[in-house]
């Protein structure tokens, strides 16, 4: 096994891999990295428990310089290979396995020798069922994503509900995260691809928009029985599925509202920053929200710092006045989900969990907040 290429471009796929490689693992060999070269293109492959990422480097890409004269496979320790690989001398290095499962690796005057372990012990990836896959937009992908995933639980008492849940139903793709305190739900028109229902943990779509390059254009998703891949033009990433019903959350969202109103969310996002600076120093995070025909005001409370109170503006108003307690850090992790726009809250009750979705749109994006009780 003997080849050699840029090294920036085989530090980005080593840097992609690496996200899937863990040193937390009772699996040794996946805390390497598997390197196999064929005649025509390098693969490197990462691993642990949850994803495995396999990437592809080409001898085709005039960028690679890759030039191959033997294949082979060994897999090497991943963090201590990449910390020598950042510190290369030239834009380009050499890499020869030599006799008992070491490497040479040289680069100007630097030469190093780096033990490995076979590559025929690594563990095999799953094998692809191509009769159940479809196509998304890699923008689109990673807008689900991001739009979603912040709401997954992170505590492990129900472990269903650290995943975000995937439904393909009747040409529509309905993507849902809660933590059962707020909620976070997308729907968006599918024609391709089998009808589908699967929970994907929210730590692995982190690691894949992480992985998605932004000039990527497709993502080819094939679902397995316990496990999902989505494939762009050089990099495999697999995920598990998680096990378990996933709550109905339909009912969850209300209908019939008393209270409306619409901010612009950058300025709400603003004035709940500013709000929260005193409610995160005290036993409470919480902010309330008043609603009356005369005035919207904010309010923030440490009886140990102070008090912040402001007066919003707002686009419009309706319904019944209300006075509502809420978690500061989910309002602004929702806001941010929306962008610059203006949205609209809809409320029933001080203690019945309210509505956000953006003011101009069909209800496709929704997220819900749960109350807190203040009596």
């Amino acid at each position: 096994m003997k080849f050699s290429m840029n090294r920036n471009q085989f530090l980005q796929a080593l840097q992609t891999v690496q996200r899937a490689i863990t040193s937390k693992t009772t699996i040794p060999i996946l805390t390497g990295v598997k390197i196999a070269l064929s005649e025509e293109n390098l693969v490197l492959t990462g691993s642990n428990a949850d994803i495995s990422i396999e990437t592809t480097i080409r001898s085709a890409d005039e960028k690679a310089h890759l030039e191959i004269e033997s294949v082979g496979g060994i897999v090497l320790p991943a963090r201590f290979f990449s910390e020598i690989v950042k510190k290369l001398p030239d834009p380009e290095f050499s890499f020869e396995k030599m006799s008992n499962q070491q490497v040479l690796i040289v680069s100007g005057a630097a030469e190093f020798i780096v033990n490995g372990q076979d590559a025929d012990n690594y563990p095999r990836l799953p094998v692809v069922d191509s009769s159940n896959q479809f196509k998304i937009s890699a923008k689109v992908l990673s807008t689900l994503i991001n739009e979603t995933v912040f709401a997954v639980s992170v505590h492990e008492s129900r472990p269903i509900l650290t995943g975000v849940h995937f439904i393909l139903r009747e040409e529509q793709l309905k993507v849902v995260a809660t933590d059962s305190h707020r909620l976070s739900q997308r729907v968006i028109p599918l024609t391709d691809g089998k009808d589908f229902n699967l929970v994907i943990p929210g730590k692995s779509l982190l690691e894949l928009s992480r992985s998605i390059a932004e000039d990527e254009e497709d993502v080819t998703v094939a679902v397995m029985e316990n496990q999902v891949l989505f494939k762009t033009k050089d990099t495999d990433f697999y995920s598990r599925l998680l096990e378990g019903n996933y709550p109905d959350t339909d009912r969850l969202i209300p209908s019939e509202f008393n209270t409306e109103i619409v901010f612009n969310s950058q300025a709400f996002l603003n004035a709940i920053d500013r709000a929260s600076l005193l409610s995160h120093e005290g036993r409470n995070n919480m902010v309330k929200l008043l609603i009356t025909d005369a005035v919207v005001k904010l309010t923030g409370n440490s009886p140990e710092i102070g008090r912040v109170e402001e007066v919003l503006e707002y686009e419009k108003v309706s319904g019944e006045p209300l006075e509502i307690a809420f978690n500061p850090d989910y309002m602004k992790e929702a806001l941010r989900a929306f962008g610059d726009v203006d949205i609209l809250i809809q409320f029933i009750s001080p203690i019945r969990p309210f509505i956000l979705k953006p003011a101009n749109e069909e209800a496709s994006f929704i997220q819900l907040i749960t109350p807190i009780r203040t009596n």
